[in-house]
């Protein structure tokens, strides 16, 4: 490092090993005569030349900048006059009446916005009438005009009346050139021929340019161009600004006290930098100051200059050399103009006075300080110096590599190639350790890099780094580098010391050095031991205060991955608590969120290893095996959102609870009453024929019902189909009656209350006993979509944000007994489907709300695709194959794999494997799933894999793949 190298070199007894001449003598040796040629020619030649150069580009620049001036000014004009030589051919130059000239405000108010410096476009008639069209530009404008608000133009109009009188309006209109208000001005008149600008016209092709003045209402300045129409005695004129000028004026400055002006010939000033001091207002008039008036000498005398003939020269003024420059300013035609331009000459060429006085003095100082030894030394040490010069250039263009240099007869420049060569080490080294800890993502091979870095670049022996294990409260060692002497693989540490930041830092009796490491927070992450080399360098207190605080960075680091692994792990552990949560909230799906992820990163481990293929070029990195683990996690989240009675549905009529156990109330309701109706039809004394025949057709209808019963029951339970001929059974036995004793209104919750009295219309329940069918779907039974519940899945639903594509049942829930009854397979409704779908659409809703970094960006839509088909009829959002990763296809298969041999499902039997394969083929056949997926999935047997460890053992039976990958191509 440099600077123990520099201690070292601060020992005399070390000094004498350097070859070489001291320094002292070296420095000594300039080149004589090049300082005496060196003075010679700063002192004469390079300042009469450098005030000459300066001289000429000064005048240069002043020409430029009134050449860039005068361009400019051209160009704010030249346009404005072929406008008005476009407008002299207007049809309004020959309209008579107020509505013809007023049908081409548009023309004029498109010339307003073509050219932002017209400030207004007019028309004086041969009458007397008057028309002007202005563009407000402003809230200025516009609170002097009092327009109303969202005024874009302004129309102002004198016309003559049939008695002599003149009429004078305002008309506003907006930038759809809309009116927004008419205003009469009675005190707004004037006779248009008498303006200059009507009487200056003429039917030349140039126009008419006025000399430049203050416009009344901007207080801009600016000029009117006029010409008399072609086809009347109509003037059509423009005003357009000039307020450009000043603003140019101060930026073309050549120095910061340079003065500007652009002055008539009559010596008036017609642009200055500081506009205020030009103006005069004389009542509601303003006029412009002359030259004298301005009082600014070194403009007045220029001025005199320019008028006897000197367009350029050197002079003075208030007491300084200015360099003055008076050019021509033929912008505006018939308007003799020039531009003054002063710039003092302390200012030009105050720097160069200031550096000859400065070069005259070191270079006597030089040269008698360097005389006696000047011609000797300067050979010596320009040669001697090349060396280190080129080594410098390389570390000024970033080049710290060390490529040696040659020994000098100077052993001071030897000891400075030394040092420089040590920076040069010093610095890749840093280099490379800030490159290591900004890449490096994995903390033993950081740890491991940095400390070799590290003990290179302080020039250790050796050095390790040991971590801090908080169970069981010692350091354990990460990494090790050079000599291993007393570095064990544990290190006592006592959590009682306490170190200052400041205090110092010395070597123990082993000689090694043991430096904390800590983070941000004061906490310790582990220790950096150092072995040093025994020299004098490393036995200095500063290079062991160096080394302390170059640790930090270490610390920093340590602290950093860690960190970012133990929010990794808390993240990671938050998403297996959700999962496991959802897990443990149905008994019938336990364990689906754990098999899933098991089974799906099995599969894409698998594919990412391929090496030939159709998989071959799928690879995964860190962060996308990330990335699809957490997705996996998450896949089913959304079924925190499910109710738990309907992802539980048993049986068709169950709700909260099996209302198959009503049904079979009313069934004995009935067979009380089939009992009751018997005993009322035995009278006194009746003969035993006609009572067995009464017990006879008791007993029939005993059994009618029995059986009627058990058909009900059996079509609760639900199966793979239901036959139009057990529909029409069940509706059959539905038309039996029962009577209805008490108030079926007593006793509900607020919310099935509201849904009977709706169903009701608001009439009265009917009176008791109330004849009631057996089975029935009333109203009170359908629940309807409200806003807070009606999820946006459809595709033309505004709120839909996310592209969701699904089908919207018309109710929310219907709790229908014979709708539910006739569930033609399964025990679910559309409205109960559409309920657990809803699942996957709350996955992607609540996942996309989360801030994912970067790297998981692809959580959300891995989670959510898994119920996605290969032809774009899945949910939720029909997306097609071609739109989804390999990622989400394997989602696809591993869900539907673990969903068809899930042996925890109330609503059907476990599943085989051969029988769970021939389904999955057959979904391939209706491009449900990806059959070139399925076919790798198929021969690489990780079905096998995944029953042995968690398939039932007669789940397990034997597969035949041929016969399976037959069903892929038959189908």
């Amino acid at each position: 490092m440099p600077f123990f190298r520099r201690l070292r070199s601060a020992r005399s007894t070390e000094d004498s090993h350097v070859p070489g001449l001291p320094v002292r003598l070296g420095i000594s040796g300039l080149v004589v005569a090049g300082m005496v040629l060196l003075a010679a020619v700063l002192v004469s030649v390079g300042w009469w030349g450098a005030r000459q150069i300066l001289l000429d580009m000064a005048e240069r620049s002043a020409q430029d900048s009134g050449r860039i001036m005068t361009e400019r000014s051209r160009r704010i004009i030249d346009p404005a006059v072929a406008t008005l030589r476009q407008l002299a051919f207007d049809p309004i130059t020959q309209a008579t009446h107020l509505d013809e000239r007023l049908a081409r405000f548009g023309a004029f108010s498109a010339d307003l916005v073509a050219n932002p410096l017209v400030s207004a476009v007019y028309v004086g008639y041969a009458n007397g009438d008057f028309l002007l069209v202005r563009s407000l530009r402003g809230p200025q404008q516009r609170r002097f005009f009092a327009a109303p608000e969202g005024s874009a133009f302004l129309v102002q109009t004198i016309t003559g009346t049939p008695g002599g009188q003149q009429e004078g309006q305002y008309r506003f209109y907006s930038t759809d050139l809309k009116l927004l208000e008419l205003r009469e001005q009675p005190d707004y008149h004037f006779d248009a021929r008498l303006r200059p600008w009507y009487a200056s016209a003429n039917r030349s092709i140039d126009p008419s340019i006025s000399a430049p003045y203050v416009f009344f209402t901007t207080r801009q300045i600016g000029i009117s161009l006029s010409q008399r129409a072609r086809a009347s005695d109509a003037v059509v004129a423009i005003d357009m600004t000039l307020d450009d000028l000043a603003t140019n004026l101060g930026n073309l400055r050549l120095t910061p006290h340079s003065e500007l002006a652009l002055v008539d010939d009559t010596g008036k000033v017609i642009a200055y930098s500081d506009m205020s001091r030009v103006l005069v207002q004389d009542g509601d008039n303003f006029d412009f100051r002359s030259l004298r008036e301005l009082d600014v000498p070194a403009l007045t005398l220029l001025a005199a200059r320019a008028r006897e003939g000197a367009p350029s020269a050197l002079y003075r003024a208030s007491g300084q050399e200015w360099l003055g420059l008076s050019l021509p300013f033929d912008v505006i035609s018939g308007h003799a103009l020039h531009l003054l331009i002063a710039a003092p000459g302390d200012e030009l060429l105050g720097q160069l006075e200031r550096n000859r006085k400065t070069m005259v003095l070191i270079a006597i100082i030089l040269v008698i300080a360097f005389l006696p030894l000047g011609w000797w030394a300067g050979h010596a040490i320009g040669r001697s110096m090349e060396g280190l010069a080129l080594q410098a250039r390389r570390m000024s263009r970033f080049d710290f590599r060390n490529m040696g240099t040659s020994r000098s007869a100077l052993r001071e420049v030897n000891m400075l190639t030394e040092m420089v060569g040590s920076v040069s080490l010093t610095v890749e080294a840093f280099l490379d350790i800030s490159a290591i800890l900004s890449t490096e993502t994995h903390v033993e091979r950081m740890l491991q890099q940095v400390l070799e870095k590290f003990v290179q670049a302080t020039h250790c022996e050796g050095g390790a780094v040991y971590l801090w294990q908080r169970e069981s409260q010692q350091m354990q060692r990460a990494a090790r580098y050079g000599l291993q002497d007393a570095l064990g693989d544990t290190m006592p540490y006592d959590l009682q010391r306490v170190t200052p930041p400041d205090a110092p830092v010395a070597a123990d009796e082993q000689r090694r050095v043991a430096l904390d490491l800590r983070g941000r927070n004061g906490s310790l992450e582990g220790l950096l031991v150092l072995l040093p080399a025994d020299d004098s360098a490393h036995h200095d207190p500063r290079f062991l205060a160096f080394a302390r605080r170059l640790s930090g960075m270490l610390a920093v680091a340590i602290e950093t991955r860690q960190l970012i692994a133990a929010q990794k792990n808390l993240l990671e552990s938050l998403i297996r608590l959700m999962a496991d949560a959802i897990d443990a909230k149905s008994p019938y799906t336990g364990g689906h969120c754990e098999r899933v992820p098991r089974l799906a990163t099995l599969l894409v481990e698998r594919l990412a290893e391929e090496q030939e293929g159709p998989y071959a070029s799928f690879r995964l990195t860190e962060d996308e095996r990330y990335a699809f683990q957490l997705a996996a996690l998450l896949h089913d989240c959304g079924k925190v959102t499910s109710p738990e009675h309907i992802v539980d549905k048993a049986t068709k009529l169950e709700v909260i609870h099996n209302r198959i156990h009503e049904v079979r109330m009313r069934f004995e309701v009935l067979w009380r009453d089939a009992e009751l109706e018997l005993l009322r039809q035995f009278p006194a004394g009746l003969p035993p024929e006609q009572e067995r025949q009464l017990r006879d057709r008791l007993d029939a209808q005993r059994e009618r019902l029995r059986e009627d019963f058990a058909f009900v029951a059996q079509c609760n339970v639900g199966g793979e189909t239901m036959s139009e001929e057990a529909i029409a059974r069940l509706r059959q036995i539905a038309t039996q009656t029962w009577q209805r004793h008490f108030d079926d209104s007593l006793g509900l919750a607020v919310e099935e209350a509201r849904r009977l009295s709706v169903a009701r219309a608001g009439q009265p329940a009917s009176a008791l006993p109330a004849t009631e069918a057996l089975l029935a779907d009333r109203p009170e039974h359908v629940v309807d979509w409200d806003d807070e519940h009606r999820p946006p899945v459809e595709r033309d639903n505004p709120r839909n944000t996310l592209g969701f594509d699904m089908v919207l049942p018309r109710y929310r829930q219907n709790m229908g007994e014979l709708h539910n009854l006739t569930i033609r397979r399964g025990t679910l409704t559309p409205e109960d489907r559409f309920a657990i779908n809803n699942h996957i659409v709350q996955t992607l809703v609540m996942l996309k709300s989360l801030p994912w970094p970067e790297s998981l960006q692809s959580v959300p839509d891995t989670a959510a695709n898994h119920h996605e088909k290969m032809d774009g009829s899945g949910y939720p959002r029909r997306l097609k194959a071609s739109t989804l990763p390999l990622q989400d296809r394997v989602m696809a298969l591993a869900d539907v794999f673990e969903a068809l041999t899930a042996a925890d499902r109330p609503y059907k039997p476990a599943k085989t494997l051969s029988e769970s394969l021939r389904i999955m083929a057959r979904m391939c056949g209706e491009q449900h799933l990806d059959t070139e997926l399925f076919r790798y999935f198929l021969r690489s047997r990780l079905w096998q894999v995944y029953a042995d460890e968690l398939l039932r053992p007669e789940q397990r039976d034997d597969i035949d793949i041929p016969a399976i990958e037959a069903l892929l191509v038959t189908a």
